[in-house]
């Protein structure tokens, strides 16, 4: 008579997790910091889309009872908003590569070329970011003047073109790239632009989206410098263009709230697409 022998079988025990009361402190701190700061967008949009008698209404009402799409079609028919639209999307890409340019040329420099007083030279350039740009606004609104770009928007996209900031993020990235790697770029013929075109460049992808994120969106919502050099109506950016929605006796603040969301949505894209590039980047750099 066959006899069946029965295998044990094991089951594994989950094991309960203890969340400590100390990290549910934590956790609700950044819960409510982060509302913090998205209610006042989340205000914002729902100002948007309210009448102007509603928007200063208490207790908030954060759903308005009918929503007003027409204060989008106001902002974008009763002031030329799209040429403000323009003007300013045209300045801040513009800006963007040029400073991603002249940056990763001067910090690749600094941190590959063997040349004299370069650390020195280097230090005394990444002194200019203490210096206040209140203390730079006349001596740069003269040389402006004088070069004739005053009332044009090259006046913006020359000086934004140069960033301190920007040269020290790229050098100190590009120091961490061995030196090794370079050199053998050297022996197989490549020249020095060569190298830092195929080579090093493709590997500084999180600083070029770092750089990208900052100098845009300084870009985007600069308002000292287009109030400086910009007179004409047509040349004006969007954080000029917006001041129409404010009178001496009055504020549309229902219009002034739908151009405000109209003006953060290419700072938003941005961002993200940058932000992906930068996780991508990350990754993919294997030599790091």
């Amino acid at each position: 008579m066959n006899t069946v022998t029965e295998v044990p079988v094991y089951i594994p025990q989950v094991k309960k997790r203890k969340i400590s009361g100390g990290k549910i402190g934590k956790y609700l701190v950044i819960i409510l910091v982060s509302l913090t700061m998205v209610l006042p967008f989340v205000w914002m949009l729902s100002a948007s889309l309210k009448a102007e008698t509603e928007i200063f209404g208490f207790p908030i009402k954060w759903i308005p009872e009918t929503f007003q799409w027409d204060n989008y079609t106001k902002v974008w028919t009763t002031v030329p908003f799209g040429l403000y639209y323009l003007n300013t999307l045209k300045i801040a890409v513009i800006t963007t590569i040029l400073v991603v340019i002249n940056s990763s040329l001067a910090g690749y420099a600094f941190a590959k070329i063997k040349f004299p007083e370069r650390n020195r030279l280097f230090f005394i350039y990444i002194a200019t970011m203490m210096i206040p740009y209140q203390v730079m606004m006349i001596p740069q609104f003269m040389l402006m003047s004088k070069l004739g770009l005053v009332n044009s928007h090259w006046a913006l996209i020359i000086l934004g073109t140069f960033s301190p900031f920007g040269v020290f993020l790229f050098r100190q990235f590009f120091l961490s790239i061995p030196d090794e790697l370079l050199e053998a770029a050297r022996i197989d013929g490549l020249s020095e632009f060569g190298i830092y075109w195929r080579i090093v460049l493709p590997l500084s992808k999180p600083a070029i989206a770092t750089l990208v994120i900052f100098s845009f969106m300084h870009a985007w919502n600069d308002f000292l410098g287009p109030l400086i050099y910009l007179t004409s109506d047509r040349l004006y950016t969007l954080q000029l263009g917006i001041q129409h929605f404010i009178t001496e006796y009055n504020t549309e603040y229902s219009l002034l709230m739908a151009a405000a969301v109209s003006a953060i949505v290419p700072t938003i894209i941005v961002y993200f697409l940058a932000q992906d590039h930068f996780i991508k980047g990350v990754a993919n750099t294997g030599i790091k």
